[in-house]
């Protein structure tokens, strides 16, 4: 996995080491005897592989120099200053020659490339179990998810269910309602008809003496009891006073009213007599 950088990395390092050597010979051989222009050339190529080399060194230990770091920059930086310096005084070729003095430079950079992919490489073993930590990881979302769906189109399918279910329920209630209040009309019309005391006196029995059964409505829904009053119960009126009063109500407009008008305000002024003497009290002043 270091060839990956290191290949690179040695090879820019190579080319940069012989093109300073060889600018600074034909740079300087011109001025200085060659074998000045050799030393000059070798030592800033053998600085630069010193420190290179130290830095290298330090990396295997785990250890870091900066001021062997800046030692080596300012290496690559004179190495770049003296192609750059060179491209700008050829007489031709100018442009080809300041195109490759960014070599030293790129050479540097690639050593510090190299540098952070040692830093930050992990054994087979161990990327082997990321690996397999973020395929799992992924499993478990993928489990989540799907759990995740099937329980929303689950509730969804339930909450239609009972909503359909609910509807049943109302629309069945909604036709017992109906039933029901057309019973009560039924009832309530039947309560209040015009024979419907005579016919309830034919057939009930009277529950005190001298008073009618009444007829209560059957009651719909949930009741709660009311406490009874108390009454003292009316004397019951004597014959002579009965016909006084019928016979009053009967007088009371012109013409005289018929029996079934009289027992209904005979009754209405809170007056009480069972349906014998009162019909035997009208036959009495009629």
């Amino acid at each position: 996995m270091n060839a990956k950088t290191t290949v690179p990395a040695v090879a820019m390092t190579a080319v940069s080491m012989v093109l300073t050597l060889a600018v600074v010979m034909m740079w300087l051989g011109a001025a200085v005897p060659w074998p000045v222009a050799l030393v000059v050339g070798l030592g800033i190529d053998g600085g630069w592989l010193a420190t290179l080399a130290y830095e290298r060194r330090l990396a295997a230990q785990g250890d870091h120099s900066p001021a062997v770091t800046a030692v080596g920059w300012g290496f690559g930086l004179v190495a770049t200053g003296v192609l750059v310096a060179h491209a700008l005084t050829a007489e031709e070729n100018n442009g080809a020659w300041l195109a490759v003095a960014w070599l030293p430079l790129a050479a540097k950079a690639l050593w510090l490339v190299h540098g952070l992919w040692e830093r930050t490489a992990l054994t087979a073993h161990a990327l082997k179990t990321i690996r397999s930590i973020q395929q799992e990881a992924r499993d478990e979302a993928a489990v989540a998810r799907a759990r995740l769906r099937a329980d929303a189109v689950t509730e969804e399918t339930r909450l239609t269910a009972v909503t359909q279910a609910g509807a049943r329920v109302a629309h069945v209630q909604a036709r017992t309602a109906h039933t029901l209040s057309k019973a009560w009309s039924t009832l309530e019309a039947a309560r209040d008809g015009e024979d419907t005391a005579r016919a309830l006196t034919c057939v009930t029995g009277r529950v005190t003496p001298g008073v009618t059964p009444s007829w209560e409505l059957p009651v719909w829904g949930p009741t709660a009891p009311v406490p009874t009053l108390t009454l003292d119960a009316a004397p019951a009126l004597t014959d002579a006073e009965l016909d006084r009063l019928v016979d009053e109500i009967r007088r009371s407009q012109t013409p005289a009213l018929s029996y079934r008008e009289m027992s209904i305000r005979f009754r209405a002024a809170g007056h009480s007599a069972s349906e014998t003497r009162l019909r035997a009290a009208w036959k009495r002043v009629a």
